[in-house]
């Protein structure tokens, strides 16, 4: 999988984690069969219920080497379970949070994929078409975001867990929509993961963007998404984080609202995924 890296102007390919298997439950028909169960929250919860047990640290020395680590940028402390160790905070200065009003962060380390939302509120991410209302389970008015534009960042294992608010604002709605946990892996496109899974829909008033949908989504053994209770927050303020496994955060804007870098947007032409770091900046207010 080739991914595009803003700092050194080079492709990376990247190994999906588990590929062995997760070509058996997505590829073979046996494999598909047996994936009616892996998809399953109960599956998700019995893992997780696994990495907080105090045993589970045996596999934290081979995780950091297998996904290439850079435990100097994570808090110092010993871990009491697998969980505890995936949910590690960064340690201060570990990531520079760009604080300028006018500019988009990254709310986290992800591979973004940045999409154009048409005029009949719809997107096409990674070949297979959604419509807004598929996206937040026709809970919301989602008619102000046509012609807006679309950010999917897709958190690997070797990305940091937690997530944070991408401009001051607050909370105007915030609701589950239950589903299944598939990987968040080009694997899955058979599927429509961002209409099947299971995710948290919050709608925000920031200061600088207006109106935005932020989407938390669940994947393969993510077992729970931990959200903060606040109403009102700061840019780069922490909002929640996944528990282990894969994720997505998905945002929409409305029409004119930002211009996201096009270093990012050449690259989603060609749907490779840009590397980006949480407080990274990824776009800029537009002017009116």
């Amino acid at each position: 999988m080739k991914i595009y890296d803003r700092k050194t102007k080079q492709y990376d390919e990247i190994q999906q984690y588990g590929q062995g298997t997760l070509n058996y439950l997505y590829g073979s028909a046996p494999g598909r069969m047996l994936l009616k169960l892996v998809v399953s929250p109960m599956t998700s919860r019995i893992y997780g219920w696994w990495n907080g047990r105090k045993r589970s640290t045996r596999k934290i020395p081979e995780f950091i080497k297998t996904n290439e680590i850079r435990m100097e940028d994570f808090e110092e402390r010993e871990f009491v379970s697998f969980n505890d160790f995936f949910t590690r905070r960064l340690r201060p200065g570990a990531r520079n949070i760009d604080m300028t009003e006018e500019v988009l962060i990254a709310p986290a380390d992800a591979k973004l994929l940045v999409y154009p939302v048409d005029e009949n509120v719809r997107v096409d991410v990674k070949g297979r078409e959604y419509t807004l209302n598929e996206l937040v389970a026709d809970r919301l008015d989602i008619s102000a975001y046509a012609g807006g534009v679309c950010l999917v960042y897709r958190l690997c294992l070797d990305d940091y867990h937690r997530y944070c608010f991408v401009d001051d604002g607050n909370l105007k709605t915030s609701y589950n929509v239950k589903g299944k946990l598939h990987t968040v892996s080009p694997l899955s496109k058979a599927y429509k993961i961002y209409k099947e899974n299971y995710r948290v829909v919050n709608v925000l008033e920031t200061e600088h963007f207006g109106e935005v949908i932020h989407i938390e989504v669940g994947a393969l053994l993510v077992g729970r998404i931990q959200n903060r209770e606040v109403h009102s927050f700061c840019k780069g303020e922490e909002k929640g984080y996944f528990e282990p496994g894969g994720s997505t955060i998905i945002q929409i804007f409305r029409k004119d609202v930002v211009t996201v870098d096009g270093d990012i947007v050449e690259q989603s032409n060609k749907q490779i995924e840009t590397k980006v770091n949480f407080g990274e900046r990824i776009g800029i207010k537009n002017v009116r």
